[in-house]
């Protein structure tokens, strides 16, 4: 166990389950009960801070999630079959029940797929969405066929970026499998630790957790490291589905412009068109990602809140909020910067 969850770190394991009478599992719901709201990507600081100015105690509260992991997948789980639907239901049922009998605040189920939010919504939990930005991958040869379907002036961007990255003679390599050494795996550790206390103040993963990835999914990480004058410098972690590539931390102990985007983002798509993966998702937020063909893409959260009167202050906002996402999404989409005939072809 590498505990960046536990007690200790405000992520207390309470996992949900659904059993048959005579024990089979039927279904689960990963959760966590939070004295904090870190760690999420979904952001309710302000609803905390505002209920606690009324004099409630927001928490704890219960999160629905797969903790520093803003990437959508199942969060009702359920075994395949004819009851499969029955058993999400009875689970969406259980995290008001739980929340209710506990006395917490609140239950949030983040980055669930949009079934699930609907089935979540029709149960009375309130609604919000988010976006990230993916880049997809349409068939691409390699990099410079993708660059040859954006706009000119976004392909001599990203041209000029990618040799700025590269100019104080910098060298990237890409390391999976048993090039994930002791070794690396330290040098990582001190680029996520030197930009996680400066971004987040105290960073969520610890050492011992790099080392258990590198020995139980070796083969489905990507590090991409720069060296400079013969040692790492810089690094990104990538764990690779059977489809995507999901970015996730980078660090660096030198700073140099346009690294970042290099080693995020342009070798992450590098990476993908080799393997010929459907997509990049390269985080939360970032609206800067759209430039260099990142495009947004919805996510989804369910809230239940248990105090009436906080509940309807955050259903009104949400509708603002949502209606803000929306709008957000389709001027953001009429920003991409591929060619506009290609896109007119496409049509």
């Amino acid at each position: 166990m590498s505990l960046s969850v536990g007690e200790r770190t405000g992520w207390q394991p309470r996992h949900l389950l659904a059993e048959a009478a005579d024990g089979t599992l039927l279904g689960a719901a990963p959760c966590y009960v939070k004295s904090h709201s870190r760690g999420e990507y979904v952001f309710d600081h302000g609803w905390a801070e505002a209920f606690e100015r009324a004099g409630g105690d927001y928490y704890p509260k219960l999160q629905v999630a797969v903790p520093f992991t803003p990437v959508t997948g199942p969060r009702l789980l359920a075994r395949p079959g004819p009851l499969a639907e029955a058993v999400r239901g009875a689970l969406a049922d259980a995290l008001v029940e739980v929340t209710t009998t506990n006395e917490l605040s609140s239950a949030h189920v983040t980055f669930l797929t949009e079934p699930e939010w609907r089935l979540l919504g029709e149960r009375g939990f309130l609604q919000r969405n988010d976006q990230q930005f993916h880049w997809e991958n349409a068939g691409y040869a390699n990099f410079d066929d993708f660059l040859s379907h954006l706009a000119s002036r976004k392909r001599k961007t990203i041209r000029r970026e990618r040799k700025e990255a590269l100019a104080p003679g910098i060298e990237v390599a890409w390391l999976t499998g048993s090039d994930l050494t002791e070794a690396v795996w330290d040098a990582f550790f001190a680029f996520y630790m030197d930009t996680g206390s400066r971004k987040w103040g105290r960073p969520y993963l610890t050492r011992e957790f790099f080392s258990l990835i590198g020995r139980k999914m070796a083969d489905r990480i990507l590090l991409v490291m720069a060296k400079r004058a013969g040692r790492y410098i810089a690094g990104a972690i990538n764990f690779v589905g059977s489809e995507t590539v999901f970015g996730r931390h980078w660090g660096a102990v030198e700073h140099h412009p346009f690294l970042h985007f290099e080693l995020c983002y342009y070798q992450a798509i590098d990476f993908a068109i080799a393997k010929k993966l459907a997509r990049v998702e390269a985080g939360a937020q970032g609206e800067h990602k759209l430039a260099r063909g990142y495009l947004p893409v919805t996510t989804y959260s369910a809230h239940y809140i248990a105090d009436p009167a906080l509940r309807r202050a955050i259903a009104d906002y949400l509708v603002r909020e949502r209606a803000y996402v929306e709008a957000a999404g389709r001027e953001l989409g009429t920003m991409a910067p591929f060619r506009r005939d290609l896109a007119a072809e496409d049509v």
